[in-house]
């Protein structure tokens, strides 16, 4: 489906219903916007893993502009600031109260932003893997010198160069980096959910490269306007959105829950995945009665 806003427009999908029966009476379940990361990639990363929450709420999947399904246009316009007011206008288009914004990696600070800016929207905020302003940079370029391989060293410095500028450098790029996004890495799953998902890297080098968005973005100043409940999780070994950004973003949002999984790194949802979902069920069916 899609949505037709803010002179762009928005690739989204639905899964789960709305409306559930309850004993004599038809239950509204809430409804959770499922933010991707990237910038570059698109929602299907999410599928099907993410499909158990929609026996507890409704899932409306979205590609940010530019990148996955949605349109093209500017990519000047490819910014967090634009995908906060995109998120903000679907939610108003689709005709929806407060959501549950769920936002991993890139998404978390696109959650983050929306909920501090659109307070009264967000019923619930999960962030999963996320950081809150560009110091993540640094820190992900240590944590490779540490850890990686020269060939993963090689890759980031393309990364953080703005020099994966074609679809195959990327792929290579997630390829190489596997084993450090995953504990558990699947060469063989991680390359089927990769031919299936749509990847942009202009995007990804507007976000990453000197000078890009993402080398001087600082919500931190914002976080205390979030009113949302808010839970937090993070990965042990994540090399580049380590929990100690989790941490920071926990002690900045008043009464917010912190989660970290000690066997996963950056992609929980392969790591940990059944303790990530009862995590996320639970937040948003206790923090609704």
């Amino acid at each position: 489906m899609r949505a037709r806003i803010r002179e762009t427009e928005i690739y989204f999908d639905i899964e789960g219903a709305g409306l559930v029966p309850d004993g004599e009476r038809m239950r509204e379940q809430p409804v959770a916007f499922v933010l991707h990361g990237g910038p570059g990639g698109d929602h299907s990363g999410f599928k099907p893993g993410m499909s158990p929450l929609a026996r507890r709420m409704q899932l409306v999947y979205l590609d940010h502009r530019g990148q996955g399904r949605s349109a093209k246009g500017d990519p000047a316009r490819y910014t967090l600031d634009e995908n906060v007011e995109d998120m903000e206008a679907l939610r108003l288009h689709l005709g929806l109260g407060p959501i549950v914004s769920i936002g991993t990696s890139y998404g978390g600070m696109v959650a983050m932003a929306h909920a501090a800016r659109y307070p009264a929207s967000v019923s619930h905020l999960v962030l999963v893997v996320t950081a809150a302003h560009a110091g993540f940079n640094q820190r992900a370029r240590q944590i490779v010198a540490e850890r990686g391989s020269a060939e993963q060293k090689a890759v980031c410095d393309q990364l953080w160069a703005g020099e994966l500028d074609t679809v195959e450098k990327l792929r290579r790029y997630y390829d190489v980096m596997g084993s450090l996004y995953s504990t558990r890495f699947d060469p063989k799953a991680a390359a089927a959910s990769r031919s299936r998902g749509i990847l942009t890297p202009e995007a990804l080098n507007r976000a990453f490269a000197p000078g890009g968005f993402l080398q001087s973005f600082d919500l931190r100043p914002e976080l205390g306007r979030i009113t949302a409940p808010t839970l937090i999780l993070a990965g042990r070994h994540d090399w580049i959105c380590p929990p100690e950004f989790s941490e920071e973003i926990h002690r900045l949002i008043p009464g917010s829950d912190l989660r970290i999984f000690e066997h996963s790194s950056h992609s929980i949802r392969a790591d940990e995945p059944e303790a990530m979902l009862d995590a996320v069920a639970g937040f948003v069916v206790y923090n609704h009665r």
